[in-house]
């Protein structure tokens, strides 16, 4: 799967925050709270929100049956880190240009720090994609350029989530 061919040249933060001053300004962090859509297509959500609408890992550990009835593709990201704020655009457009065919979600690690470690993240950005049908899949980091980066989700949504081959 060409998903694999793309891993090797993904760039990701370790999930460790960095030292105070080296912090980069002007975060691309989402305008909205919750499920509450504010003029955008990627959706923020809770620990809580994600066991309701995506996968309930609390009750059976080892039944990874998607919840929802659309493809989707759960962000794991933070503030300040930059890959991520390399990818929140993009998922944000890929979230508009599929709008009806696939949900985009974004989960804050810093605020949802219970999650990111209950599923083992860790480095960031993390993507888990959920077909309607099939196994949930993830990776980590995006490519080496935008440009990459946007061709290597839409191979994923298109051959991975929307069955188109």
């Amino acid at each position: 799967m060409s998903v694999l061919l793309v891993a090797a040249m993904l760039s990701a933060c370790d999930g460790n925050n960095p030292a105070k001053g080296q912090q980069e300004s002007a975060p691309a962090a989402p305008t909205k709270t919750g499920s509450k859509i504010t003029g955008t297509y990627a959706v923020d959500i809770t620990r809580e929100e994600f066991l309701t609408k995506i996968l309930d890992y609390t009750q059976e550990p080892t039944n990874v049956k998607y919840l929802g009835n659309k493809p989707a593709i759960v962000d794991f990201w933070a503030s300040w880190c930059g890959p991520c704020r390399i990818a929140s655009p993009i998922l944000e457009e890929l979230a508009k240009e599929y709008h009806g065919k696939i949900l985009v979600y974004k989960v804050d690690t810093q605020k949802e720090q219970q999650i990111s470690a209950e599923l083992g993240i860790q480095s960031i950005p993390t993507f888990i994609f959920f077909p309607v049908d099939g196994k949930p899949f993830a990776t980590s980091g995006i490519a080496s350029t935008p440009e990459d980066t946007r061709k290597m989700f839409v191979e994923i949504i298109e051959k991975e989530l929307l069955g188109n081959r």
